[in-house]
């Protein structure tokens, strides 16, 4: 069986949805010392090692956008969650190319 494609997003894409106003559910995979250095507002912190033991706190119904460092690790959580029922967009390019706004988290 062939692995779905994962669906992806830009960061300037990601950025007019949310400057549009639209409600999205962004995760953040990053480790804590990367959170620390800034997030997009609005975003759900679990690190990318506790996806598995937190699905929970996921709902199979809604799109989650997936967000790390580069888009590579949010792209290995898409496939794994995709695998287990969930809808996943990975945005590419990750915190890197984001330019957008940010927050410490507290």
């Amino acid at each position: 069986m062939l692995e779905q494609e994962v669906k992806i997003m830009t960061t300037a894409e990601l950025q007019e949805k949310l400057a549009k106003g639209e409600n999205l559910e962004l995760i953040d995979v990053r480790e804590d010392e990367e959170v620390a250095q800034g997030v997009i507002p609005g975003v759900k912190h679990i690190p990318m090692g506790q996806i598995p033991e937190r699905m929970s706190e996921l709902d199979p119904e809604k799109e989650y956008i997936f967000i790390c460092r580069s888009g590579r690790r949010s792209e290995n959580v898409c496939y794994y969650l995709q695998d287990q029922g969930y809808k996943c967009v990975n945005m590419v390019g990750g915190m890197l190319e984001w330019e957008g706004d940010r927050e410490i988290p507290s």
